[in-house]
C-alpha cells in the first residue's frame, strides 16, 4: 500500500555507524527545494564514507532533483481512516478475492517452498501482495531516488530516510539496481511488488528455495519469498493464527503499523484460505 506507514529503520549494516560527523554541510535539512542540491552533493561524500563508491551516488543521484509531491504526500493525513469496515469493503472484494485465489494456483509450488522454509502460509502472502501492488499490477510511478532524497532532505524524518538513500545506494553499489535512474515505485521509497523499503530489500530479499539473485522488481515469486522473511524476522510464528489477537498478528503490524490496514491483509488472508 503505497504511502502507508513505514515498518521501522531496518537499518542495514552500511549505516551502523550513524550518518552524522561527515560533515557539516549534511546535516543541514530544509521545508522545501532550497539548499537541496548544495546538500545533495555533500551527501554523496556521506555515501561514500558508508561504504558507497563515487560512482554508484553518481549514477543514481545525478539529476535528482526536489519532489515537491512526495513532501505533499508526507504532510498529508492519514490514508486508512479509522472505518474498519468501509476500508475493508473497499479493499477485499469479491474481484480482488477471486484474483488472490488465481494467483494461489498460479504460485502454488513457489508458495509451498516458501511456506516450508519461512513458515508463512501462501493466502498471508498473497493477501500483502494484492494489497500493495494489486499483485504486481501498480508498483509506484514515483522516481525512487527523488523520493528518497526529498525526505532525506526534509526535517521532518531526515535521520531515517539518510539512511534509506544510503541503502538504496547499496542496491547500486551491488548491481541489484543496474537502471538507478529508471527505478520507480511508491511516494516514500518503497520498491517492488510488496513494497519493501530498501533497507529491508536489503535484510531480506530472497528467492523461494534460497538459491539464485533475488529480483522483487519483476519476479513476482522472489517477492513473496522476501515477504515471508520478513514477517519471519518480525516474529511469524509457523502453525499459529493471523486474525487480530492471534500470535501472528503482531508480525503483520511490524510489516504495516496501520491497524486498519493489517487487519485487512488477516480478512483478505482469511477469505483466500476459507477460514
Amino acid at each position: 500500500m503505497r504511502g502507508r506507514n513505514l515498518r521501522g529503520w531496518l537499518l542495514a549494516g552500511v549505516v551502523s555507524a550513524g550518518l552524522g560527523g561527515a560533515g557539516a554541510r549534511a546535516e543541514v535539512c530544509g521545508h522545501g527545494p532550497e539548499g537541496f542540491s548544495q546538500w545533495l552533493a555533500s551527501f554523496k561524500q556521506v555515501a561514500q564514507g558508508n561504504g558507497v563508491s563515487a560512482a554508484a551516488a553518481d549514477a543514481a543521484l545525478d539529476g535528482v532533483a526536489y519532489d515537491p509531491q512526495v513532501k505533499r504526500h508526507d504532510g498529508g493525513v492519514a490514508m486508512f481512516g479509522h472505518n474498519f469496515a468501509g476500508f475493508a469493503a473497499s479493499h477485499v472484494t469479491p474481484g480482488m478475492i477471486s484474483r488472490g485465489r488465481a494467483e494461489l494456483k498460479r504460485y502454488a509450488a513457489p508458495l509451498a517452498t516458501i511456506e516450508q522454509r519461512f513458515g508463512v502460509p501462501g493466502p498471508v502472502l498473497v493477501a500483502i501482495w494484492g494489497q500493495e501492488t494489486s499483485f504486481g499490477g501498480d508498483s509506484g510511478s514515483f522516481p525512487t531516488y527523488s523520493s528518497l532524497a526529498t525526505l532525506a532532505w526534509d526535517c521532518r524524518r531526515a535521520e531515517r530516510y539518510r539512511a534509506e538513500l544510503v541503502d538504496a545506494l547499496m542496491l547500486v553499489e551491488r548491481g541489484i539496481v543496474q537502471h538507478p535512474r529508471e527505478l520507480r515505485g511508491a511516494w516514500a521509497g518503497e520498491i517492488g511488488q510488496t513494497q519493501l523499503m530498501p533497507s529491508a530489500y536489503l535484510m531480506f530479499a530472497t528467492t523461494p528455495d534460497g538459491t539464485g539473485t533475488p529480483d522483487l522488481i519483476h519476479n513476482s515469486a522472489d517477492a513473496l519469498a522476501s515477504t515471508a522473511a520478513f514477517l519471519k524476522g518480525h516474529g511469524w510464528q509457523p502453525g499459529q493464527g493471523w486474525d487480530e489477537g492471534e500470535p501472528n498478528f503482531a508480525a503483520i503490524l511490524q510489516w504495516n503499523s496501520a491497524e486498519i490496514y493489517a487487519k485487512t491483509v488477516a480478512l483478505f488472508a482469511d477469505k483466500l484460505a476459507g477460514r
